[in-house]
């Protein structure tokens, strides 16, 4: 199976501060592919570069094979890399739809000088695809609401819709079940799976261990901005030095902590 996404000895400095440190992994084609590890690990710095947001001190970030390192966001949104944020950067005055519809912009291939009937057309073949991604998301009841009258996991789906609406080949989520209770963390994992299972390439960053555990093939470890281990997700909660990393030395903790459903959250 072929590699999605690489990152190859990437780095990212701020100044003196080495944010993220020579960090390698890659995420095959098809997968889930969780990225972990302790607050201030370098997570969402890894998402900031692979994503357009920030460009590596060194390295390379492939995606299928071509070089996307030097990218700026909205280049890397047309070759297929989509994502949502730790915290919600939603329109909150705006509806469901309209959110939604916001992420169809390079889908939009009328013109000013095109006649009004055609522009219709497209844009009501637009609505229709952005009312399929409410669906999917389980937010129909919802459509015409305006986001701020939403409950926080209902914010969450209409920001993992947007990000659906560009028709990605890689979704990267970053903490995208922060704050909620369990039931609605599991439905976040399922709806992740059945992006998933329609060919979606996924990079899940989430302090939610139970999650990782259940919906993702690959587990990366990262600790003060380096690879700390990778293995499957079952495999890398037995690694010590991940343990230690989550809950501190060996002393402080015990083995059932850290398989506890909810650990790490």
């Amino acid at each position: 199976m072929t590699a999605m996404l690489e990152l190859s000895g990437v780095s990212k400095h701020f100044g003196g501060m080495k944010a993220v440190n020579d960090v390698s992994f890659s995420v095959r084609e098809g997968t889930i592919c969780g990225l972990i590890g302790p607050n201030g690990a370098g997570k969402t710095t890894v998402v900031n570069l692979i994503s357009g947001y920030l460009q590596p001190t060194a390295g390379r970030i492939t995606l299928a094979g071509s070089d996307v390192a030097d990218l700026r966001p909205h280049r890397l949104a047309a070759a297929g890399v989509a994502r949502t944020y730790q915290n919600l950067k939603l329109f909150d005055e705006s509806t469901v739809l309209e959110n939604v519809l916001i992420g169809r912009h390079l889908s939009f291939k009328g013109r000013r000088w095109q006649l009004g009937r055609v522009r219709r057309r497209e844009e009501a073949e637009q609505h229709e695809v952005a009312r399929r991604l409410i669906d999917r998301v389980g937010l129909t009841s919802v459509t015409d609401v305006d986001v701020a009258e939403l409950s926080y996991g209902m914010r969450r789906r209409v920001e993992i819709a947007r990000a659906m609406a560009t028709e990605p080949r890689l979704l990267l989520l970053d903490e995208p079940t922060a704050g909620m209770n369990r039931a609605e963390s599991d439905d976040i994992g399922r709806l992740i799976q059945m992006i998933n299972a329609e060919g979606v390439t996924v990079l899940l960053v989430d302090h939610n261990v139970r999650l990782v555990t259940e919906v993702c093939h690959r587990v990366v470890v990262l600790d003060w901005g380096s690879v700390l281990t990778e293995a499957g997700p079952h495999q890398v909660w037995q690694d010590e030095r991940v343990k230690t990393a989550y809950l501190g030395t060996k002393e402080r903790r015990t083995a059932d902590t850290v398989e506890a459903p909810d650990a790490g959250r």
